[in-house]
């Protein structure tokens, strides 16, 4: 019984990342840096992955400097790929290497950016068939047009089947 209820108790620390992330799309994007900051130094470099991948992620979307996205896209990357054997944050990967190929792009790194974004698109197949699964597929071919990326053109387009001429 002990067992079933810590299989189903929130986890304390994502709700309390989810409280912030509230505030920081409410507007008020310092306060949610600073709180989610104040997370990271509680959790420490090696707290759980999990815990540092979503807190990474989302410290990087209230950075103002480009190279301060990128650095903490990196670290929720390097804490997904710590806990990959388990396989808890494989969904997680279409999102990072997106988020990684959106930073290179602000920074002017084309390549880089296809690099991780073609990374996104193979990791895809790990997304569901829901609105999250959507709206990242749908992100990864807005990037793709916008690098004049046709992906690789042996992928998966996410489309109905198309017929070949005869």
């Amino acid at each position: 019984m002990v067992e079933r209820q810590e299989r189903t108790a929130p986890d304390a620390v994502l709700t309390r990342i989810g409280q912030v992330v509230m505030l920081h799309h409410a507007g008020d994007r310092e306060e949610a840096r600073r709180r989610l900051l104040d997370l990271w130094a509680e959790l420490g470099e090696h707290g759980e992955p999990l815990h540092r991948c979503t807190l990474a992620h989302y410290l990087a979307d209230t950075q103002d400097d480009p190279s301060d996205e990128l650095a903490w896209d990196l670290r929720a990357l390097s804490a997904a790929d710590e806990a990959e054997g388990d396989g808890q944050l494989r969904g997680f990967y279409p999102s990072l290497h997106l988020n990684l190929a959106a930073d290179y792009v602000k920074l002017g790194r084309a390549e880089a950016a296809r690099s991780h974004l073609h990374r996104a698109r193979g990791a895809a197949a790990a997304l569901g068939d829901d609105g999250y699964g959507d709206g990242v597929r749908a992100a990864i071919s807005r990037l793709e047009l916008r690098l004049g990326d046709d992906g690789d053109p042996g992928a998966d387009s996410w489309g109905p089947p198309r017929q070949r001429p005869e």
